[in-house]
């Protein structure tokens, strides 16, 4: 009987206060404010709404910002699970500062790395020289959106592997290898579909964080209309820091951005659940 008491005891208060303090910081931080952009948005009339989000400019910067962003996404998730891999399973001078630096995306002000990003890929930057010599023009181009995205989301593709692989047992790889099974066949077939869903997360989150990005990329897109480079979170500023700030408009495509991003988090999360369902089987 003492058992059992001691083991119904928790740490935190009772289910109710505890409750009530994660609704409470759950309003004030996400729900209110979300509730505020359809609050605004909702001031405008269907037709207003349609020909404001239908304006060129507004649909090339959502077609921008989803296809760089889906881009760089893509990259990470290659490059993201080979730095997991190498931090994992292998021991070598300067790892853990490595690992460390995987956290510079975080803690580093966007902005800051905006500038730093549209320095380095310019036409007189060391890295945009190398670029030009192949004929590739970074900065004040779609190529160096996806260059920001790459840089501000691939830790979210890192952190979300690092578990997995230290979880995942080498006795697979060792037992495929006895089977004469080769190296690509083993990546493909024993490792890949117990990365699969972890790998998902880590898509989707550097997915939707590169969509709403604002101060990495605002420094080396460009920001022209002409050119394509233009990123919703710029129009949104633009709709603000107009003479006449047009709240309803920024609000109504910040609406349509939220909507966006809440509908790839939940494809994402389907994928992943039916990956981790079928790899369980």
């Amino acid at each position: 009987m003492t058992g059992k008491k001691q083991q119904g005891k928790r740490v935190l208060p009772g289910f109710g206060l505890t409750m009530g303090i994660t609704v409470a910081m759950l309003s004030l931080l996400v729900l209110i404010p979300l509730a505020s952009i359809l609050a605004y948005s909702f001031r405008l009339s269907f037709d207003e709404f349609w020909e404001l989000i239908s304006r060129p400019n507004v649909r090339q910067a959502f077609l921008t910002s989803t296809g760089c962003a889906f881009l760089a996404a893509l990259i990470n998730c290659v490059f993201g699970l080979n730095l997991a891999w190498i931090l994992v399973r292998y021991d070598f001078p300067g790892r853990r500062l490595m690992d460390a630096m995987i956290e510079l995306p975080f803690a580093l002000p966007t902005s800051v790395a905006g500038i730093t990003l549209s320095r380095m890929y310019s036409d007189q930057g060391v890295l945009g020289q190398l670029l030009q010599k192949i004929g590739v023009k970074a900065s004040y181009s779609k190529v160096g959106i996806v260059i920001a995205m790459v840089f501000i989301g691939i830790p979210f593709v890192v952190r979300a592997l690092q578990p997995v692989l230290e979880k995942l047992p080498k006795s697979l790889e060792e037992a495929s290898e006895m089977l004469g099974a080769s190296r690509i066949y083993t990546f493909r077939r024993v490792i890949l579909p117990e990365l699969m869903p972890a790998l998902l997360t880590g898509f989707g989150l550097a997915l939707a964080r590169g969509i709403g990005e604002y101060g990495s990329v605002i420094y080396i897109s460009g920001n022209s209309e002409k050119a394509g480079t233009q990123v919703v979170s710029y129009v949104i500023m633009q709709k603000l820091n107009s003479g006449s700030v047009d709240y309803e408009g920024a609000a109504a495509i910040a609406l349509v951005l939220l909507v966006v991003s809440f509908l790839l988090l939940f494809l994402v999360s389907v994928v992943q659940i039916a990956a981790g369902r079928r790899t369980k089987g």
